[in-house]
């Protein structure tokens, strides 16, 4: 069923309930539906609304609309100036043809936990804008994905936008991911937003995916703050890092593999941000 309005599309939610999913750009639904993940009695097409289409930036928040779609985040000056990050890991969706296609709300109301999009809306701290027939709420990223495949959307709501707070001038991010090949679903990945006090680091965000059942922002990272940055500090932190992740162990890649990748990740990420090259030869074995 296509919807022709917001309005339109919610009130067919609240019709169908459980019963009925939501398709946008289809590059998360599509293979879903392929593996029989999902078998929804009703798809509503949202498409078409342009609507929810657009980048805006606004007391210094930048808003997104849900389908505004990977290619365009990787085009788009306002995000290359405001939220490098986004760009970052939108150059490591998968392939062209996804990235052509698939759109920013439907990948993170799939929230795929080896998707890059949800890691980098913690790091940020965005909050997710659901519309619901009676109304409208916000949810912020760090409660917005409660599992695989699961977040705090209702069967009647839609995700309609993104809002993400400029971060502040003189801030650095940081993005990597560790894949078997190009365009596969990540073994590991950092999403990462750091700013600093001189030398020093006032505030770092370590946002990891692909470690767990959903995005992680790391704690390990009070090791690193508001102190002189060392070899032996950042050891303390990949120890705690290592305490408090509990990998997955799979196909795409082992538990242990996935520790000694988060741990190089930190270390990378720290000497990245502070243009310090040898910091990136700590990393814990």
């Amino acid at each position: 069923m296509r919807a022709e309005s917001v309005e339109h599309a919610l009130e067919l939610l609240s019709r169908h309930g459980d019963a009925a999913k939501i398709l946008s750009g289809g590059q998360s639904l599509l293979p879903a539906l392929n593996l029989r993940l999902a078998a929804p009695a009703i798809l509503i097409d949202i498409g078409r609304l342009d609507e929810l289409r657009g980048i805006d930036l606004r007391d210094n928040v930048v808003t997104i609309g849900a389908l505004t779609r990977h290619v365009d985040l990787l085009a788009s000056e306002e995000i290359l100036s405001s939220l490098p990050l986004l760009r970052q890991a939108a150059a490591h969706v998968a392939h062209p043809a996804i990235r052509n296609r698939g759109t920013i709300g439907g990948n993170l109301a799939h929230a795929d936990p080896a998707s890059e999009f949800p890691a980098c809306m913690l790091a940020l701290d965005a909050r997710m804008v659901i519309r619901r027939e009676d109304g409208e709420r916000r949810v912020d990223a760090r409660d917005f994905f409660r599992g695989i495949y699961e977040t705090a959307l209702e069967p009647c709501e839609l995700l309609v936008a993104i809002e993400i707070p400029r971060p502040q001038s003189g801030s650095r991010t940081y993005f990597h991911e560790f894949v078997r090949r190009s365009g596969d679903y990540a073994m590991t990945g950092l999403a990462a937003l750091a700013h600093l006090d001189g030398a020093q680091f006032a505030d770092l965000r370590l946002s990891y995916f692909a470690i767990g059942d959903r995005p992680y922002l790391a704690r390990a990272t009070s090791h690193l703050v508001g102190v002189a940055i060392t070899g032996e500090r950042i050891a303390e932190a990949q120890a705690a890092l290592d305490a408090e992740l509990d990998p997955p162990d799979d196909q795409q890649a082992s538990a242990a593999m996935r520790r000694h990748f988060a741990r190089l990740l930190l270390s990378r990420c720290v000497a990245n941000v502070l243009e310090r090259p040898e910091l990136a030869m700590e990393a814990v074995t």
